[in-house]
Formats: C-alpha cells, sequence, structure tokens
C-alpha cells in the first residue's frame, strides 16, 4: 500500500504526469525535428518529458515528506475563473482590452474567499489593465483594441 504523507504534493504531481503523458500522446504523430532545426512536435514532446519528471518529483516527494492535506473543494473558483475567461473572450472586441480585462481581473479575484470590493481592488485591477495595455498592445504590437465598438459607436 502506497502512504501518502502529503496529499496535496502527490495529487498535484499526479496531475502533472497525466498531463505530460496527454501531451507526448497527442504530439507523438509529429516530426520532432533537431535542436537546431525544429519540428512541429519537438517542443510539445520536451515540454511534456519535463513536465512528467516534475510530476514524477513531486509523486515521490509526496510519499517521503509529510506535507499539508487537500483543501476542500470549492465550487465558487470552479466557476468564476472560466465564466471570468469566457466573458472576456466575448466582451473583447465589443467593449475593447479596458473593458474586458477589467472585469476579468475583479471576476477570477471574485474567486477567492478573501477577495472584497474595495477602492483597493479597483485601483489594483485598473493598475495591471494598463500594464498589460502597455506591455501587449504598445510594447508587443498586439492587435487589441483598448476600446471596444459599443465606446466608439460600431
Amino acid at each position: 500500500m502506497i502512504a501518502i504523507r502529503s496529499p496535496r504534493e502527490f495529487y498535484a504531481g499526479a496531475i502533472y504526469v497525466a498531463f505530460g503523458v496527454m501531451g507526448l500522446w497527442f504530439g507523438w504523430t509529429y516530426p520532432m525535428g533537431t535542436a537546431g532545426r525544429m519540428g512541429g512536435g519537438y517542443f510539445p514532446k520536451v515540454l511534456s518529458v519535463i513536465l512528467i519528471v516534475f510530476g514524477l518529483i513531486a509523486l515521490f516527494r509526496g510519499m517521503r515528506v509529510s506535507g499539508q492535506p487537500l483543501a476542500p473543494f470549492r465550487l465558487k473558483p470552479v466557476v468564476f475563473i472560466p465564466a471570468a475567461c469566457a466573458l472576456f473572450a466575448l466582451l473583447l472586441e465589443p467593449v475593447g482590452l479596458f473593458g474586458a480585462l477589467f472585469l476579468l481581473i475583479l471576476l477570477s479575484a471574485m474567486a477567492s474567499q478573501e477577495f472584497r470590493l474595495s477602492p483597493e481592488a479597483v485601483a489594483g485591477a485598473l493598475a495591471l489593465v494598463c500594464v498589460c495595455a502597455l506591455v501587449f498592445v504598445w510594447g508587443l504590437s498586439v492587435p487589441l483594441p483598448l476600446v471596444g465598438r459599443w465606446f466608439i459607436g460600431g
């Protein structure tokens, strides 16, 4: 019988191994290429192997080192995080990056039990939106609308 001393680490490792194996499975038919001329399967396969190695390390640590138990399952984050991402995708074009990202940040934060809507939370979300706009739109030239068609009459 396997003695799991750190369930959190053990199950995280199991998830890493599972995703790594799935990555290898789905990317197996892609050509590998070489380090100098990478094929379509090079990055997925290398990343999958690294994920499996980290997962195995976490699995073994979970059996050898005492650690924290699993936290109780909470439905709120499972609902709020995907809903925030979907809402971002739906609202990016109509309201632009500023509005969609602001809602994404606040809805994602609401998944936490500690979150309270406050002026500090709003200011932090606004600051993060501005940093993202600077980095992605102006710095990296990603073609994202800052303000959507709802605000510019389109």
